[in-house]
């Protein structure tokens, strides 16, 4: 089965951006929780043989033939960035950040590597076994983004532009209420594509309102490059789930 064109696309093309991004600028800010690369051994060879490997995936995924590979240089990929995250959870101070965190957006991305296996995948009983792997996988990702929002809701509202009405709070509530719905939606599997097409929407947004107005006004700042690959390449993997028949 050809997985669907748009989503196949965006994902690739996020990937790409996210590993261009870590391959120029090697800093903790651009690479945030993914530094703990570095204290392997042969941490540089290491850190841009993964990111090359992102890119190459990204640039497979672009084509239909060779989407399958795609799917699975990506799955090894992030499975990795999401055992990378591991120390930092093992060295954590905080309950949040031991048991979800940073951890959870580089699990996302697996889970779309999963959905994007899953739509090549010709036998229908293993395509919906791992649609289903993926579906869940999100899920509890979208749990972990609302615990974050929470906990970190005065920061989550000094994202919001001040220009947006009617005020900052007001949309760090709202769309934390967007993530605890969307989490139990695709969890329990009523409505799931809805939840999951709107929570892609919804994090495309952040991408568009947030973070490219910060790259504007401060472009030098490697964070805000890296937030914003990050959150697009969230996005697109939610996009591979959402467009899942099996969703």
């Amino acid at each position: 089965m050809k997985p669907a064109l748009y989503g196949r696309i965006f994902f690739g093309a996020s990937a790409m951006l996210f590993g261009v991004i870590a391959l120029m600028w090697h800093d903790l800010d651009t690479w945030q929780t993914l530094h703990s690369i570095w204290r392997l051994p042969f941490a540089s060879i290491v850190g841009a043989c993964l990111m090359a490997a992102q890119i190459a995936g990204g640039i497979a995924m672009q084509h239909p033939r060779t989407a399958r590979l795609a799917s699975i240089i990506l799955g090894v990929v992030y499975l990795l960035f999401s055992l990378a995250c591991v120390p930092s959870i093992i060295a954590a101070s905080n309950l949040f950040e031991r048991f979800g965190g940073s951890f959870f957006q580089q699990f996302s991305l697996l889970c779309g590597a999963i959905a994007l296996y899953s739509a090549t995948e010709a036998r229908p009983a293993k395509a919906a076994r791992f649609g289903r792997l993926a579906r869940l996988g999100l899920g509890v990702s979208a749990v972990s983004f609302t615990l974050s929002q929470i906990l970190y809701l005065r920061l989550t509202a000094d994202l919001v532009p001040k220009w947006i009405p009617p005020n900052q709070m007001f949309w760090a509530i709202l769309t934390t209420i967007a993530f605890a719905l969307a989490a139990l939606a695709i969890l329990i599997n009523r409505q799931a594509r809805l939840a999951t097409h709107l929570m892609t929407l919804m994090l495309g947004l952040f991408a568009v309102l947030v973070w490219i107005p910060r790259l504007i006004a401060h472009p030098e700042a490697h964070l805000n490059w890296s937030e914003f690959a990050l959150t697009v390449l969230i996005a697109g993997a939610s996009w591979m789930v959402a467009d899942l028949p099996s969703v």
